[in-house]
């Protein structure tokens, strides 16, 4: 017979843990093949896992009581269970963020020269909702799941420790977070806080990340390998890069021989950025800024007659979830458009998706259908992904979102 149990208490395993249960229907095959996630409706949500507080280890058990791991629950998001480790009694301490940040060093140190890249990549590096940037000595950490900010002091010294970064950011913004019901919080956890813009070589040029007060974590380090793919395609071209951001691939392709680059941004800060970065790679005199919607510069350089030999579109996502899947493909659709008729017989237009909710093919069509909207008619010649310090959780798409298309555009 089993204990007598307060209505809000919730159940406990052997080690004393709660138990959440997943519902008769639910497929618990899912979740034993990999996929990380248990949505609020597959749960039993009875008053003592309603109860539990945001960020709290559980067992999960399927509907026939059979133990599948140690996951972490919030009540208060749709993605209520996260799981952190097929052992259900393992033990979130120092030596199991420790085993995981080892984990994840192991492969960026056999992939790059040198430090800088992301380091953890949320699910598909074991640490679910946990993104941290890498700068040299110093770490940015984005903790966007509840779990991650009560166990962030464990984190953090692990990461210290095995990675032996002097400095730890917390950079508590985003989406994600308030899906999580975290606050906002931008923090120096450990070390002192980096005196300015850092400056983070890669492809050849320099860029100078803010890592206080820049976008995301300071840097896109995702678009790396597409950068690259670009400045193949720049050796002696004009170059537009709009929404650069900081530089984007308009200091990759400045690097790669480009003649000149223009770069497109709404935030004067990240163009100023984008301005130092250039001089510091010694581009300066064949590097210039313009600032304002992307959409008006692309359609007031389409009436100054402005042409490019390559024309790059990095928006931010139009698509973030599956409610803006259809504007976002239209808004997608609406910048090829703008872009095509820029480019030079012969040219080159490189267009880019960090939408999630839409996959490629949606991606590429929408892309297509603006191409010839615009009046050209083009091959793709290259499709491209986030690098491999982005690794892809093959049974969440979600962790696979980044998209680059490279078209060679009729003469």
């Amino acid at each position: 017979m089993e204990p007598s149990l307060s209505p809000s208490a919730p159940a406990a395993a052997p080690h004393g843990r709660p138990v959440v249960r997943l519902r008769p229907k639910a497929e618990a095959r899912a979740i034993r093949h990999g996929f990380p996630w248990v949505y609020a409706d597959e749960l039993v949500m009875d008053r003592r896992t309603q109860g539990l507080e945001a960020g709290a280890l559980a067992v999960l058990e399927d509907a026939e009581r059979r133990p599948l791991g140690l996951v972490t629950v919030n009540p208060a998001s749709k993605i209520i269970c996260r799981m952190l480790d097929r052992d259900p009694g393992a033990v979130v301490d120092q030596a199991w963020f420790a085993a995981r940040v080892a984990r994840a060093l192991a492969l960026r140190d056999r992939l790059y020269a040198a430090p800088f890249y992301r380091l953890v990549h949320a699910e598909a590096d074991g640490l679910p909702g946990v993104v941290i940037d890498r700068f040299g000595d110093v770490a940015v950490v984005q903790p966007n799941a509840a779990w991650a900010e009560a166990h962030l002091d464990a984190l953090v010294a692990a990461l210290a420790a095995v990675a032996g970064v002097t400095t730890v950011i917390k950079n508590g913004a985003g989406r994600a977070r308030g899906l999580e019901g975290l606050a906002e919080e931008m923090a120096v956890v450990l070390g002192p806080a980096p005196e300015g813009p850092l400056a983070v070589p890669m492809n050849g040029a320099t860029y100078m990340a803010d890592l206080m007060g820049g976008q995301k974590t300071g840097l896109f380090y995702d678009q790396r390998e597409n950068h690259a793919f670009a400045a193949r395609l720049a050796r002696g071209a004009r170059v537009l890069d709009v929404f650069t951001h900081v530089g984007g691939f308009a200091l990759a392709a400045l690097a790669g021989g480009a003649a000149s680059a223009l770069a497109v941004d709404a935030s004067a800060a990240a163009l100023a950025l984008a301005e130092a970065g250039a001089k510091a790679s010694g581009h300066g005199d064949c590097f210039a800024t313009r600032q304002g919607d992307a959409f008006a510069a692309l359609e007031a350089l389409g009436a100054e007659g402005a042409r490019f030999d390559l024309v790059i579109c990095d928006p931010p996502a139009f698509a973030p979830a599956k409610p803006a899947l259809e504007a976002g493909l239209r808004a997608y659709e609406r910048i090829a458009r703008l872009a095509a008729p820029l480019v030079a017989p012969g040219g080159y237009l490189v267009l880019c998706s960090c939408s999630h909710a839409a996959d490629l093919s949606s991606f590429r069509n929408a892309s297509a259908r603006g191409i010839g909207r615009g009046g050209r008619r083009g091959q793709v010649i290259h499709t491209g992904f986030a690098g491999p310090d982005h690794p892809v959780l093959p049974q969440l798409a979600e962790s696979s979102y980044l998209k680059a298309l490279a078209f060679r555009l009729d003469g």
